[in-house]
């Protein structure tokens, strides 16, 4: 008489994903929810009726991401709900980015940005990525999990609509991307960023058809494009890929 073979199911794949209220953020979600992921969804604004996933405000923490009190209450309220389910954490998204405007809705440029908005702005932008990426260290490392860091066109090129203070994070973003990748290889956790350009989202600024016309593709790119590749780097085939910038903008960087 054989022995029944069982196998015990694979354990759930778990995302932290910050900025999921809108654009990129709510394509990620539904993108990963799709894949079977569990999304932990972290933004300063409640969670909304229109987000269309499994378990929505069950798994979602409203967070200040320019208050790092708040914020480092944030990491220990998603390890303790880690802890209690036996999960890992096998990704963790920096998406969540401000880019503020003057009082007629202009750029603010580096004769303009006030200091405590531009420190507001790499609080979000830069100090908090790293933040969470530390406090989030045991759980992505027992996974051997993947960051992908939000960076931009902006941060490459001085863009028309893109602030100063914004640029530079993004830039310093992409930078510590790579010094993340270094520091968090050996530990089995792969850091990566990607470049959005112009994607078809609520907070286009006006102007934007012009830049399209200049695109190689000529075409706005759509959040689900920006989700795909962001899946792709918390996934098996790029299991080799770290310390990579994937610029997703049409052509924009050329």
């Amino acid at each position: 008489m054989s022995e029944a073979v069982t196998s015990a199911a694979a354990p759930r794949r778990v995302l932290v994903l910050t900025g999921a209220s809108r654009g990129i953020g709510h394509a990620t979600v539904k993108r990963f929810s799709a894949d079977g992921w569990r999304v932990i969804t972290c933004s300063r604004h409640p969670f909304s009726d229109k987000c269309p996933w499994p378990s929505g405000p069950e798994d979602h923490i409203e967070v200040d991401l320019a208050d790092p009190a708040n914020l480092a209450g944030a990491i220990e309220e998603i390890r303790g709900w880690l802890k209690a389910d036996g999960s890992r954490l096998d990704a963790l998204v920096n998406n969540a980015g401000i880019s503020p405007k003057n009082q007629d809705g202009q750029r603010l440029d580096s004769f303009s940005t006030p200091l405590d908005v531009w420190h507001q702005v790499f609080q979000v932008n830069f100090f908090a990525p790293i933040t969470l990426a530390r406090g989030l260290f045991p759980e992505l490392k027992a996974a051997q999990g993947s960051i992908v860091n939000v960076t931009s066109i902006a941060g490459v090129r001085v863009h028309p609509f893109a602030g100063t203070a914004y640029a530079t994070s993004k830039a310093a973003l992409a930078s510590l991307t790579r010094e993340m990748a270094a520091d968090f290889g050996p530990h089995g956790i792969r850091v990566n960023a990607i470049a959005p350009g112009e994607i078809d989202t609520s907070i286009l600024s006006p102007g934007t058809e012009k830049l399209v016309d200049a695109l190689p593709l000529r075409r706005l790119g759509q959040p689900a494009e920006v989700a795909d590749t962001i899946h792709f780097l918390c996934s098996s085939p790029s299991s080799y890929v770290t310390g990579a910038e994937i610029h997703i903008n049409g052509g924009q960087h050329v």
